[in-house]
């Protein structure tokens, strides 16, 4: 899962149960403590009204108790009063609804204060007994309720949803916000370690004053140290083997002129100078390819190659070349395909794989090769019979100069610089090339694209 994601779902899950917690909490518990209280209140000063009503009707009469009434019907919050005898017949007050039948028969039954709440308005009712032991009933209408009202199921299940789609939105925002630089850092990152050294990360990242925006400057000093640094190797790589050629080319001037003199005693050791400078030759020669592959300061010309005709003459040169150590080369398929690229870098790739397989193989003196046609790719696949390479260091054969200490040493007489033209070479015609160990040796497969 990406930190995009965790960031997002982590703020948005936190954010939702503290909605879900709140709520359930008032839910569960204001209502009912909000509409106790307010009965409470409510009995009270229904149970006051009501004493004071039956002391006035003893005491004044009904023309006392009409005005006492008429006095609790002008307030604001009361919309109606009634004074009832048991037999439901009113004596004074506002003529009520019959709605409050239900409420005057529960008094009748009862010694307490009797409350309805509902979402419109607020009735109590108050049985008294009289001084003549006679019971009266006494009714009240409140105008609009006092209790707090609270939604419905349907109307709190929206207002959460709400909520959390809200906070899930500024999550996005935030979690995007924090991630985002990451991501750009990555890619940058991904790119760098793919060869672009150009890369810079900086100013994606735009103006942010934060940890992140310190860690892409950091990131774009880096690069341009490691631009700088690999540029000057390739540089020095260049400009040495160039120097190397002149004089190289006197030495082999002058050792033509030294076996115009030699004797039979000198001639082996000049022989010998003559075998160590074509390996320097060939030394030099491998460092400028890789030179040119890596700056990319040669265009190389690319046309339509015949990959089979090509891959067959390899074949039988290093099959030539194979039989004078007691090897062999030996082609299990080899399919008609055609690739657009140079034809001298793809002799060199396939040949430097192949001469590399000869090289190791040592179980079986045949090293086995294909050409495939696989979708729209070409395929060449060079398998020995060798000791293999630890699995750790497959990724590095390709580096330059590196040589696996296991198998490779110097008494093979390779230098590390084959594989890594060969990838180069592969690279620049946009294939791939990989090696893996098989269970008795190695096999390195080469992608190219096809023209068809």
């Amino acid at each position: 899962m990406s930190l995009f994601l965790k960031i997002f779902l982590w703020f948005w899950v936190s954010i939702a149960l503290v909605v879900g917690v709140v709520s359930f909490i008032n839910w569960s518990t204001q209502p009912e403590n909000l509409g106790r209280q307010w009965r409470i209140i409510v009995s009270d000063v229904v149970n006051i009204n009501a004493q004071t009503a039956a002391q006035i009707y003893q005491n004044e009469g009904q023309k006392g108790l009409e005005e006492y009434l008429t006095r609790l019907g002008s307030s604001e919050r009361i919309s109606g009063v009634g004074f009832f005898d048991i037999n439901g017949r009113q004596i004074a007050g506002k003529k009520l609804d019959k709605k409050t039948d239900d409420l005057f028969n529960k008094a009748l039954q009862s010694d307490n204060t009797e409350i309805d709440v509902s979402p419109t308005e607020t009735s109590a009712a108050k049985q008294i007994q009289l001084s003549d032991g006679s019971k009266v009933v006494f009714v009240t209408l409140w105008k609009r309720p006092t209790v707090q009202t609270y939604p419905d199921l349907r109307t709190r299940i929206l207002q959460i949803l709400g909520i959390i789609l809200t906070a899930g939105l500024g999550c996005y925002a935030l979690a995007r916000y924090l991630s985002s630089p990451i991501g750009k850092l990555r890619r940058a990152t991904q790119k760098l370690a793919d060869g672009d050294l150009t890369t810079r990360v900086a100013p994606e990242i735009g103006k942010r004053h934060d940890e992140v925006a310190r860690l892409a400057q950091d990131f774009d000093e880096m690069a341009e140290r490691i631009e700088s640094l690999v540029t000057s190797e390739k540089r020095l790589t260049q400009d040495i083997s160039h120097e190397l050629r002149s004089p190289l080319a006197r030495m082999n001037v002058a050792l033509e002129l030294a076996r115009t003199k030699a004797n039979a005693e000198t001639k082996p050791l000049l022989e010998r100078l003559e075998t160590e400078s074509q390996r320097l030759n060939e030394m030099i020669s491998r460092l400028l390819v890789l030179s040119k592959l890596e700056t990319g300061s040669e265009n190389f010309e690319k046309r339509e190659v015949n990959l089979t005709k090509l891959f067959g003459q390899i074949v039988a040169d290093a099959d030539f070349e194979a039989q004078a150590n007691g090897k062999s080369v030996k082609i299990l398929q080899k399919d008609a395909v055609k690739v657009f690229g140079n034809e001298n870098l793809l002799r060199s790739a396939i040949e430097n794989v192949l001469r590399n397989a000869v090289k190791y193989s040592k179980d079986e003196p045949e090293v086995e090769v294909s050409l495939k046609k696989e979708d729209r790719n070409a395929v060449v696949i060079v398998r020995d019979y060798g000791s293999g390479v630890p699995e750790e260091e497959l990724e590095k054969l390709f580096r330059p100069f590196y040589r696996v200490h296991m198998a490779r040493d110097r008494k093979t007489g390779g230098i590390g610089l084959g594989l890594a033209i060969a990838e180069r070479a592969v690279n620049a015609h946009n294939g791939t090339i990989a090696a893996k160990n098989t269970k008795n040796g190695l096999q390195v497969q080469i992608n190219l694209p096809t023209l068809d």
